[in-house]
């Protein structure tokens, strides 16, 4: 081995990583009850092998033969699919979607227009904190609008995090209620020539705008020096844009030709002048009532790819499975956590079988942890499972 994470190495590591360290009882009881109540056989699952060689279309009865396909082929990519009412690999062609995992992807990419540390495939801890504010809107949102429990948050192993909600009533949720779902997490709206892409209205606000725009607030200040949206003559200017009122505008503009070059300063004035506007001009309220939330929104808020959500045949990488680029794990961690993640400390598949990296103990223990998070939502997961067979008439007591 190299003193550093090496692509061309990963056929040799990947199966001392599935053999040693990749949590194959805890997944595996996982997609159970995913899965409950169709066999286990019933759900895809994908390989992407050396060379991008893609499979689809394969499906497990048990651990053993699990282990046994992860030997065989040693994926550089696992994902995994819908459940279908028969075995994936006999009856692609007619086969039906009986339940999936309701699932949200949020990648940094979607955030290339606004954040300014990084762009593309790059990821630093300053624009990270756009993950931690998707995390807890998407958290809480799932659990205190919908009531749903089984939450599993995994970085994708680059540049996002993905969130599966395994829930039963998630599970068997149709296209349409998927669809709702997406639609109501979704307040950025509009292409990449549309300006302004958030629009609230003058009505009293939702409980839930209200509570995402409390949970901006709390990182507002810190992206904005982080990011500076207001620094350059160009990121100005599309800010300004933001601003439907066109006296409004003009005079944001002016008060802001003579500040210094600190977004943060640039933005206080900019809330001044909106306040003194709002009293000096009581007929634009309506108009521009809640335009500071607008603007917040479309800095920080979640922008959830919502093709993901809204289908069944989207494949969503595995939770632990290696990223070829980046060989880092796609680890699970709690949401509360999100904010004290750092990114040079995700375990590595080198690292992890090196002994002799300098990382070696930290990521270590970070993949312990990664895992014990994973035991505790499939551990209530197999709880609600239990319950729900218990209460239910039309099922067996069999787990």
């Amino acid at each position: 081995m190299v003193g550093q994470y090496d692509e061309n190495l990963l056929s040799d590591m990947l199966p001392v990583y599935y053999t040693r360290l990749f949590p194959q009882n805890i997944f595996c009881r996982w997609l159970a009850c995913g899965n409950s109540p169709q066999p286990l056989s019933n759900r895809e699952l994908s390989f992407t092998l050396a060379d991008d060689v893609y499979i689809r279309y394969l499906s497990i009865s048990d651990q053993r033969e699990f282990q046994a396909l992860l030997q065989k082929k040693s994926p550089y990519k696992l994902d995994i699919g819908a459940v279908y009412n028969n075995k994936p690999s006999i009856s692609r062609h007619d086969a039906v979607v009986l339940a999936r995992e309701l699932v949200f992807d949020i990648d940094l990419t979607d955030y290339d227009e606004i954040r300014t540390c990084c762009q593309e495939a790059k990821v630093c801890d300053k624009c990270w904190k756009f993950m931690v504010i998707a995390c807890e809107i998407i958290h809480k949102c799932l659990k205190d609008d919908f009531g749903f429990q089984n939450i599993l948050w995994v970085f994708s192993g680059r540049r996002g995090i993905h969130c599966w909600v395994s829930d039963y009533e998630a599970r068997v949720l149709d296209s349409p209620g998927r669809a709702a779902i997406a639609d109501y997490l979704c307040l950025i709206v509009g292409g990449d020539n549309q300006n302004k892409k958030v629009h609230l209205g003058a009505d009293n606000l939702h409980s839930s705008i209200k509570r995402s725009v409390s949970i901006i607030d709390k990182y507002f200040e810190e992206l904005i020096q982080d990011q500076e949206f207001l620094q350059t003559p160009g990121r100005l200017q599309k800010f300004l844009k933001m601003i439907p009122d066109e006296t409004l505008r003009d005079q944001v503009e002016k008060n802001l030709e003579k500040m210094s070059e600190t977004s943060l300063e640039r933005w206080a004035m900019f809330v001044r002048t909106y306040d003194s506007y709002l009293r000096d001009h009581g007929h634009a309220i309506r108009k521009i009532k809640y335009l500071i939330e607008e603007i917040k929104i479309q800095f920080c808020y979640p922008r959830l790819d919502v093709n993901v959500t809204k289908g069944f045949n989207h494949l969503l990488k595995s939770p632990f499975s290696i990223h070829p680029k980046t060989g880092k794990v796609s680890v699970v961690f709690k949401p509360q956590n999100a904010r004290t993640m750092k990114l040079d400390e995700i375990p590595t598949i080198y690292t992890l079988l090196d002994d002799s990296s300098p990382d070696n103990v930290q990521h270590q223990t970070n993949m312990k942890s990664a895992v014990k998070n994973f035991q505790e939502v499939v551990f209530s997961l197999e709880k609600a499972e239990a319950l729900r067979r218990r209460n239910d008439p039309n099922t067996t007591l069999d787990f």
